[in-house]
C-alpha cells in the first residue's frame, strides 16, 4: 500500500502525532510520502522519521501576544501561491491520501476526487464535543481549512461521540518527578512577559521553551531552545506544565500524570474549546490571561490526573490496511475501554 500523508506544520502537535503514525506505518511496511506545510522549511526540526519529507508554504495563522490576528493571516494567505501548490500535487500511484488538517493535501485530493481520510483533533469538531469561542470566521476556518469527507476525530474523552483517544507516545510516567520543576511552553505569548510573570516564584524552577533566543535571567528560570528530545526529557520528570491549549501537549501531560495549567490562545476556537473540555473533565486548570494569582494558586495545588491511553496509531494503521471498514460502536467502545483515569493528590 502506498499513502500520501499531509501534516499541518504550524504547531508542533500535528507533527508529534504524525511521528507516532510514521512509526506505526514503518513497522507495518507501508510506503508513505509526507508533506508538511504551515512554517518555513528551515524551521522544522527532528524530522528524521519522515524519510525525506516534502515542505510547502501552505496556510498558517499569525498570532501576536496570545491572540490570533485574522487580518495578518488574511494578508499573508497569498491564494494564488496556495492554488499553485494544490495544483502541483500528484497523487498518481497512491492508494490513499491522509490529511492531519493539512490544507494543500486535503484540497488537492478533493479537487481530484481522490479518496482522502482526515485524522486529527480538529475533526472531532464535526461532532458534539465541548465547544466555545466560535464565531463565523472561526467556524468557517474549522470547516473549510482542510476539508475531508471521511475523517476520524481525536479527543481526551469520547463525550458519547464516535471519536477516538489521542495518538501519543506511550511513555511510562516516572515514579517520582521533581516537585518544584515546571515546564513552560507558551509560544504565542511574548517571552519577556512570561519571564517577568514567573520571576517572583523563586522556590520553583521554570524550564521555558521558546523559539526566541534569550539568555536565562536567573537561576530558577532557564530559557531553552526548541528541541524535541530536550523538551520530552524535561516533561518526563517535571511536576507540571504551563502552556497554551494545544491538544497534543496536553495529551502527553495527561498520559504522564502532570498537573496542567493552560492559557488558551484568544480568538482560536480549538484552543478555547480545549480549555472548556479540560475544565469539564476536571483534568486541569485554566487562566484566560497571564495571571500571577492563578499561577500562585496552581503551583501550591498538588492535584493532578493521570490518563492512560491505548496505542491508537497502531490501531489506525491496522484499520487502514484492513480496508477502512465502518467504525461501528463496538469497535469504538473497545478502544475506549482501555482508557483509565486516575486522580492523584500528591
Amino acid at each position: 500500500m502506498k499513502i500520501f500523508y499531509g501534516v499541518q506544520g504550524t504547531g508542533n502537535g500535528h507533527i508529534t502525532r504524525a511521528r507516532e503514525m510514521a512509526k506505526a506505518f514503518a513497522e507495518a511496511g507501508v510506503d508513505v510520502t509526507y508533506l508538511f506545510s504551515g512554517r518555513d522549511a528551515a524551521k522544522y526540526f527532528d524530522m528524521e522519521v519522515f524519510n525525506g519529507y516534502q515542505a510547502m508554504k501552505g496556510l498558517t495563522f499569525h498570532t501576536q501576544n496570545g491572540d490570533v490576528s485574522y487580518l495578518k493571516t488574511a494578508l499573508d494567505t497569498r491564494p494564488i501561491n496556495f492554488i499553485k501548490e494544490v495544483k502541483v500535487l500528484d497523487f498518481n500511484g497512491y492508494d490513499l491520501v491522509l490529511s492531519d488538517f493539512e490544507p494543500i493535501t486535503a484540497w488537492a485530493a478533493r479537487l481530484r476526487k481522490k479518496r482522502v481520510l482526515g485524522i486529527g483533533h480538529q475533526y472531532a469538531f464535526n461532532h458534539r464535543i465541548p465547544r466555545e469561542g466560535g464565531d463565523f470566521i472561526a467556524e468557517s476556518v474549522m470547516k473549510y481549512f482542510a476539508p475531508t469527507r471521511q475523517n476520524i476525530g481525536l479527543h481526551w474523552h469520547h463525550f458519547g461521540q464516535p471519536i477516538l483517544p489521542p495518538i501519543i507516545a506511550l511513555n511510562e510516567p516516572p515514579e517520582h518527578g521533581v516537585a518544584n520543576k515546571i515546564v513552560v511552553y507558551l509560544p504565542f505569548e511574548n517571552p519577556s512577559d512570561v519571564v517577568k510573570l514567573l520571576a517572583p516564584f523563586k522556590t520553583f524552577d521554570f524550564f521555558i521553551y521558546t523559539p526566541v533566543a534569550m539568555s536565562s535571567p536567573s537561576e530558577h528560570i532557564r530559557i531553552k531552545p526548541l528541541s524535541r528530545a530536550g523538551f520530552h526529557n524535561d516533561l518526563h520528570d517535571c511536576a507540571g506544565i504551563i502552556s497554551n491549549a494545544g491538544f497534543e501537549l496536553i495529551s502527553e501531560a495527561l498520559q504522564l500524570g502532570k498537573k496542567i495549567l493552560i492559557k488558551p490562545l484568544h480568538s482560536q476556537l480549538e484552543q478555547i474549546s480545549n480549555a472548556a473540555a479540560l475544565k469539564q473533565l476536571g483534568y486541569g486548570h485554566i487562566m484566560s490571561e497571564l495571571d500571577a494569582k492563578t499561577i500562585a494558586h496552581w503551583l501550591e495545588n498538588p492535584r493532578r490526573v493521570r490518563v492512560t491511553y491505548p496505542g491508537v496509531a497502531k490501531i489506525l494503521v491496522r484499520w487502514i490496511l484492513s480496508g477502512m471498514p465502518p467504525l461501528d460502536d463496538d469497535f469504538i467502545e473497545a478502544i475506549w475501554s482501555h482508557v483509565n483515569v486516575l486522580q492523584l493528590n500528591h
